[in-house]
Parts: C-alpha cells; sequence; structure tokens
C-alpha cells in the first residue's frame, strides 16, 4: 500500500460484497476468502471525511501562496481511522480514473499514501516519500537532495492528495521529531496537493503543542473517528453498524436479526470500536463455515478470542467474583 503500484492496485480491486439475490451459492473456499477481505460498512466517519477532503481540494486547487488547508482523522486504535483513510483515497483515485480516463491518466499519481517509520528521521521520512513513487535514493544524498527530488516528481505526477498515516509518531519536542515536521510543513507548502493525516488521539500528543502544533493545529480540521456509541439520541448508531455487517454475511443458516438483537452485549464485548467489531463477526462467521453451522449465536460469539484490547475492556467486567470477594 505504501508504493504506487500496491496503491493502484488496492484501489482498483473490485470491493469484497455479499451474493446478489437469486445468485448460485458460492464454494466454501469462495466464501472463506470473502471473509477473509469482507465488507467496508460506510460510516459517518468515512462520509464526513470524504465530504471535507472534496471540499478541502476545491477550495485549494489554485492556492499557490501559502500550504492548503488540511484533515487529521483523529481517534482511539481500533477506531478505523486508517480504513477511512484508505477508502477516501481510493475513492480519489477512482473519481479520477473516470473523470479522464485511464489512458489519458497514465504517468499520473492523484493519491499517495505514506506511513511514518517510528523514530522517524526528516531524511527517513522524505525517502518513504520518495520510495512511494520509487524515485531513486542513493546512499550519499543529502535529505535536501531527497526532498527536492520528491517535491518535484510529486509536483509532475500530479498528486492532488497526500495521505499521512500515523502521524501521532512524530514528537516534536525531540531534535528528530521536530525536523521530520518542518518536512511535511515544507512538503505542504512545496506540492499542490490536500495533505490528510491519521492520529491516536493527536490532541493528548505533542503534535499540537509548541510552535510547531501551532501551525498545523492553524491549519488542520479535525474528523473524530471515535467508538461507536449503543444510544446517541435517539439514534442507535452501534446496533445500525451491526444491522450493515449481518446483511453482508452469506451464511446459509443464520438467522436476521440475531447480532442486532445482541447489540448490548457486543457492545460490551468490543467497546464500540468497529475494528475489533469486525474482527469478531468475521471470525465467528469463517468458524461457522468450518463446523458447518452455518450460523453466528452468542455461544460462537463467545468462543472468539478478539484481540488484547478488547479482551481486557471485556473480561474483567465477566470474570466470576471469588468466594473471598463476595463474602466481604
Amino acid at each position: 500500500m505504501t508504493t504506487w503500484d500496491g496503491f493502484q492496485a488496492f484501489a482498483a480491486t473490485p470491493v469484497a460484497a455479499p451474493p446478489p439475490p437469486g445468485a448460485p451459492p458460492r464454494s466454501l473456499e469462495e466464501r472463506l476468502a470473502y471473509y477473509s477481505r469482507f465488507v467496508t460498512v460506510r460510516t459517518p466517519a468515512i462520509d464526513a471525511l470524504a465530504k471535507n477532503v472534496r471540499t478541502l481540494m476545491i477550495l485549494g486547487r489554485h492556492q499557490a501562496v501559502t500550504a492548503r488547508p488540511s484533515l487529521i482523522v483523529t481517534g482511539p486504535a481500533g477506531a478505523g481511522k486508517t480504513t477511512a483513510l484508505l477508502q477516501v483515497g481510493r475513492a480519489c483515485h477512482l473519481a479520477h480514473t473516470r473523470r479522464h480516463g485511464p489512458t489519458a491518466t497514465a504517468g499520473q499519481v492523484p493519491v499517495a499514501y505514506v506511513l511514518v517509520p517510528p523514530a522517524a528521521s526528516a531524511k527517513t521520512l522524505a525517502t518513504e516519500f520518495a520510495r512511494y513513487l520509487g524515485i531513486p535514493v542513493a546512499a550519499g544524498m543529502s535529505q535536501a537532495q531527497i526532498t527536492n527530488a520528491v517535491c518535484h516528481t510529486y509536483t509532475a505526477a500530479g498528486v492532488q492528495l497526500v495521505m499521512i498515516d500515523e502521524i501521532h509518531r512524530l514528537n516534536p519536542r525531540t531534535t528528530t521529531g521536530a525536523q521530520s515536521a518542518d518536512l511535511i510543513k515544507d512538503l505542504t507548502e512545496r506540492i499542490g496537493a490536500t495533505f490528510v493525516y491519521a492520529s491516536i488521539d493527536v490532541t493528548t500528543t505533542p503534535l499540537f503543542t509548541g510552535v510547531r502544533g501551532a501551525q498545523l493545529a492553524g491549519r488542520a480540521s479535525l474528523i473524530d473517528c471515535a467508538a461507536f456509541p449503543a444510544r446517541l439520541g435517539e439514534n442507535e448508531p452501534f446496533r445500525d453498524l451491526i444491522t450493515a455487517m449481518e446483511g453482508a454475511l452469506d451464511l446459509r443458516h443464520h438467522r436476521p436479526g440475531t447480532l442486532p438483537q445482541l447489540a448490548p452485549y457486543l457492545h460490551e464485548r468490543t467497546a464500540g470500536r468497529i475494528s475489533s467489531l469486525a474482527r469478531l463477526i468475521r471470525q465467528a462467521a469463517i468458524a461457522a463455515l468450518l463446523d458447518g453451522t452455518e450460523r453466528i449465536t452468542r455461544t460462537s460469539l463467545e468462543a472468539i478470542r478478539l484481540d488484547h484490547l478488547a479482551e481486557q475492556h471485556y473480561r474483567p467486567h465477566t470474570r466470576p467474583r471469588s468466594r473471598s470477594a463476595s463474602t466481604l
């Protein structure tokens, strides 16, 4: 995904989808492959990000003096930030291809996706930008030389959207982190693209502190990709999410409505995190295929071991009290 060839293949691959009504049954192997990929449910965070990215791309299209306004997708771990980022990047890539045609877009790169490496220095981060487009980086090249090559090539390729993931790995309070933050600021001013970042709880990190943090906060809007609440006013966002995922199941004996009825349990089990919920349902579906039951029940869900973050949230509430504790 962090190279143009990889991202282009991701964007061009048809998304997973349940079989349409009346379609012939899929084989076991086809359905196992389906649950390995599964569907991406359209969430409010994805909708908000897509709308804001499109607006900011239009807003900054002819802005040439200063850096264009940017966006930060923030939220706790497992809230679907990277998924939202990649889905919007895919949509931007496909829209560009539809607008100009595959032949006319040869040599053009509308979207770039860069992952901030751990403890990134300005030079290693610039190298990641270069690697995405296959820009040669010789061992003796300086950071300035790599940066110049990146800015020239990205501009020539017509990059319109730059997505930078794991931005919380940068700490402007350290020397290397400050230099890396300065590099990103430099790139935003020299590349005519809209920059979108993804970060774990950005407002609690050093990214928004000090002079550099004030510059970022003054240019970037926040899209909160929080865990799903069980209830929001008269709505039940988490139950709606479960209903959408259940509607995508391809199990022959599953009773529709079973999973939405388990919404309180599933919210407690996953803390409302979409990544934990998707993993739980996918693993339960695969287990149902392998054991031949072809349905998901609370019993089958209880047998699934989830990620440690979800298990730590759930297990302390369900662990039986000891005899001595109950008699206190």
